[in-house]
């Protein structure tokens, strides 16, 4: 058996969770490479969410998508994944098959600029409210930076404190690595 490593593990549950047409978000866009990958899954009759607070990865991700075609079928949003109900239409609640957040700060950007416990929790109480059943939320959890360790801890408080006839809750990660390497929570709605 060879264990699979923390971003093609990530991937894996995103395929297993969508399909064509199916509509997901990206919680973090970041330089648009899961932005890109979920586009791919969903093809043009699918639809992509796309969401960052910094124009810097709105602007990355926008190009990353131009360059593969996959721009008619995403929409970019720069504001925080907490608003992510303000952006799904109504029609839509029940079709969100998987989303995916890479906590931390943006790679090659302004490392001051980190994810939140409190908006990231809120994300999360939202689209297990508006997901389809069986949808699949996965987070991949940066901790080594300042404040890292707060959003870690309260995301694992969270999610370990969900009632299992709501969700289902995996934590993957490897525990003998150096430099608090990142790690996985996935939630996965019921009903």
């Amino acid at each position: 058996m060879k264990l699979m490593k923390i971003l093609p593990f990530a991937r894996f549950l995103l395929q297993t969770a969508l399909e064509p047409g199916d509509i997901a978000i990206d919680g973090t866009c970041g330089n648009g490479h899961d932005t890109a990958f979920l586009a791919n899954i969903v093809g043009k009759t699918g639809h992509v969410y796309g969401f960052d607070i910094q124009k810097e990865a709105i602007v990355n991700t926008t190009e990353k998508l131009r360059e593969e075609d996959l721009l008619q079928q995403c929409t970019l949003i720069q504001t925080g994944h907490e608003h992510v109900k303000a952006y799904v239409s109504e029609q839509q609640y029940g079709q969100i098959k998987a989303a995916i957040f890479n906590l931390g700060y943006l790679p090659g950007g302004d490392k001051s600029i980190v994810t939140a416990a409190e908006s990231t929790i809120a994300a999360i109480e939202q689209l297990l409210e508006i997901m389809a059943p069986k949808g699949v939320i996965v987070l991949v959890i940066y901790h080594g930076h300042i404040g890292g360790a707060i959003e870690r801890d309260a995301v694992l408080d969270y999610a370990t404190s969900l009632p299992q006839d709501k969700a289902h809750v995996l934590q993957y990660g490897f525990i003998n690595q150096v430099n608090q390497p990142p790690f996985i929570v996935a939630i996965e709605k019921i009903k």
